[in-house]
């Protein structure tokens, strides 16, 4: 008995322990949840409470809509569009073969849709959004809507997508928007930009595109949203509204642009060329045109294979901006600034009369004048009008390389005229410092005469571009007064309701005298009305002023040229600049057709359509653009998440700027070597 309540105290004991060790651990852990419940709720309050904020808010940018782009007249270039665009997220997607199959029962899925989908869909990870179908209509995008329950990971959204209403016309000018690459990331931080482009996923790749793109972007918005334990937006928290970009207003004149298009794309007759067309009183491009061209809408959502390889692989090049990327001899167009120099320097009477035997000997060689003409006693105004070789020929040691390189520099030639694109090319106005550069074998590096005699009738190492020539020219129509070209007149804000002109006053004036410039006026008036061009002019109720050219593309090396027995590709260029009217010049032109034989037969007339058509009577009335915006449609912006296209196949953007298919390679030799050039028209030419 004794031991059975000793054993039962001994119990009681024990569970007494047990009892008060329990209690003391469970007081201990609910001294330790108490204490980290404090530190939580009261020593790291501030610090936390900013952390669960954050997880639970995100920003969203909200990309502004781009810029329009309008000719001088108010004609669409260039717009942003609404558009709707149905994305997957793969990782919240079980069967994603089954998704789509039940899919096409209310949408439409091409075979190119599928593929672009599932081409972006393996390069992608499972929680990346990825672009299933773009431009879906406001019938697909409500029936998605109504069934959108049935598809968990597929989401409709909506963005801002660049449209070309006029096509191919003015292409180059414009240029197309593209994906941004790694290279315009990089370059946007350089430029402390990358901010402003969150969201946003292309930007300009060529043109007015490229060249204007910060002013055209405009800047990017922001929403507060909160965000639910699954991922999906709860509600807006706050929003700040993205502001559109600048519209931009061209000098631009779509009705010439038109009209010159469609004599290069003629389909009994296409040309491949460039003519620019520039008002000398003030810069502006009137015409830019580069033949053939492209469609630059195919790029907005990525070019398909076929159209890229039909682009890339043309022998034609219709993607090369013609105009400021493409050097030319420029032949006897060249003639008028070298007549300048000789004036300017003093090195020959313009009264004076030389010989004209139809050839010019030097140092043994004989240099011919083309088609063997010969004029017999020519000054300088003559020599123009008729266009004698031999007579700037004999020039071209007089003057010198250095000489004409210094003085023909002024006009815009062998230089950037500063025209507002990208990628333009300085050409090479040949010098003897230009020679030593040039070439690395020492024994080409040597100036010899014969390359002067070459070059003082545009010819030999002369190449540049056309741009350059038309900006030449309006330089000489202003009298020497030289203002930047530029193709945007206006850039206009839609917010602040401000306009900003881009070029208002000249750079400077070239240091010629007056009575010279007049001297050569006078002569190139008397080429459209007596020389080479004056059948093409004859007619006209006004008077202008012209020089027609043609010139070779590879050498013959002595042998006589026929153009019946050569390939198409190797005829010569015909070139034409010139100006109207004379005493009050509104409009310069300068003009290539590729291949296209003569200057007076073939570029001519093409430059007298320009003039009957900006000069016309009813042209006379027109009110010069005086900015407004009583009009301005307030540009509606959309939010967020915007999705917009796809990279291209290969973009021609990731060529060299300095690289120039062979068909525009600087041309470096005469086609009759030593036995002169065959550079330009001999009488009805």
């Amino acid at each position: 008995m004794f031991e059975f309540r000793k054993q039962a105290l001994v119990q009681r004991r024990q569970l007494i322990t047990r009892v008060v060790v329990a209690v003391l651990f469970v007081l201990l852990c609910f001294g330790i949840l108490v204490n980290r419940l404090w530190v939580l709720q009261v020593e790291r309050y501030q610090g936390l409470s900013e952390r669960a904020e954050k997880n639970r808010i995100t920003l969203v940018p909200i990309t502004p809509r781009r810029g329009d782009i309008v000719d001088r007249n108010g004609v669409v270039l260039a717009r942003s569009h609404r558009d709707y665009t149905l994305e997957m997220v793969r990782g919240q997607v079980g069967d994603v073969s089954k998704m789509l199959e039940q899919l096409e029962q209310i949408i439409h899925l091409s075979p190119l849709e599928l593929r672009r989908f599932k081409r972006r869909l393996g390069s992608s990870n499972r929680f990346a959004s990825v672009l299933l179908k773009s431009n879906l209509t406001d019938d697909e995008a409500a029936t998605f809507a109504a069934h959108s329950y049935k598809f968990k990971g597929v989401s409709l959204k909506a963005r801002w997508v660049r449209e070309y209403p006029e096509g191919e016309s003015a292409a180059h000018v414009i240029g197309y928007v593209g994906r941004i690459s790694e290279r315009d990331q990089e370059q946007l931080e350089e430029k402390g930009l990358e901010g402003n482009y969150r969201g946003t996923e292309v930007i300009g790749k060529k043109g007015i595109e490229a060249s204007y793109e910060e002013r055209l972007h405009g800047k990017t918005g922001w929403e507060e949203v909160e965000i639910a334990a699954s991922g999906k937006p709860v509600r807006v928290l706050k929003r700040t509204d993205p502001i559109p970009g600048d519209n931009l207003r061209l000098s631009l004149d779509m009705g010439l642009q038109k009209l010159v298009e469609g004599i290069y794309n003629d389909p009994k007759d296409p040309k491949r060329g460039a003519l620019v067309a520039i008002d000398p009183r003030n810069g502006q491009v009137l015409a830019y045109v580069s033949a053939p061209s492209y469609d630059p809408n195919l790029f907005v959502d990525g070019i398909d294979v076929e159209n890229w390889r039909r682009l890339s692989d043309s022998p034609d090049h219709p993607l090369i901006d013609r105009p400021i990327y493409g050097t030319f001899p420029i032949g006897s167009t060249y003639k008028p600034f070298v007549a300048l120099a000789a004036l300017k320097l003093g090195v020959r009477d313009p009264n004076a009369k030389i010989p004209d035997p139809g050839y010019f000997e030097y140092g043994g060689q004989r240099f011919r004048n083309a088609g063997g003409a010969a004029y017999g006693p020519t000054n300088m105004h003559k020599a123009i009008v008729v266009s004698s070789d031999t007579y700037f020929f004999s020039l071209g040691p007089l003057i010198g390389v250095d000489a004409l390189h210094d003085f023909a520099e002024q006009f815009g030639f062998g230089k950037k005229t500063g025209i507002d694109l990208m990628h333009e090319k300085k050409g090479i106005l040949p010098s003897r410092e230009w020679k030593k550069k040039a070439f690395k074998n020492p024994a080409q590096q040597k100036w010899i005469p014969g390359d002067t005699i070459s070059v003082s009738v545009g010819q030999g190492y002369n190449s540049l571009t056309i741009t350059q020539l038309a900006q030449a020219t309006a330089t000489l129509a202003a009298n020497g007064v030289y203002t930047k070209p530029h193709l945007v007149n206006w850039i206009e804000n839609p917010v602040l309701k401000t306009v900003e002109q881009t070029v208002s006053e000249p750079e400077y004036t070239v240091d010629v005298a007056q009575e010279h410039i007049d001297l050569v006026k006078a002569a190139l008036a008397e080429v459209n009305a007596k020389g080479t061009a004056r059948r093409i002019f004859a007619g006209t109720n006004y008077d202008s002023a012209g020089k027609t050219g043609t010139a070779q593309v590879f050498s013959l090396k002595g042998t006589k040229y026929k153009a019946e027995a050569l390939n198409k590709r190797l005829h010569d260029h015909a070139l034409y600049m010139g100006f109207a009217p004379v005493e009050n010049p509104q409009i310069a032109v300068a003009l290539i057709v590729e291949n296209g034989g003569w200057g007076s037969s073939v570029a001519a007339p093409i430059a007298r359509k320009v003039f009957d058509y900006w000069l016309a009577p009813e042209r006379a009335n027109i009110p010069e653009y005086i900015p407004s915006f009583d009009d301005t449609e307030q540009q509606e912006e959309i939010s967020p998440d915007l999705v917009l296209p796809e990279d291209i196949p290969a973009n021609p953007d990731d060529k060299a700027p300095g690289h120039t298919p062979e068909i525009l390679a600087p041309v470096e030799t005469n086609r009759n070597g030593r036995e002169g050039t065959q550079n330009d028209e001999a009488g009805a030419r």
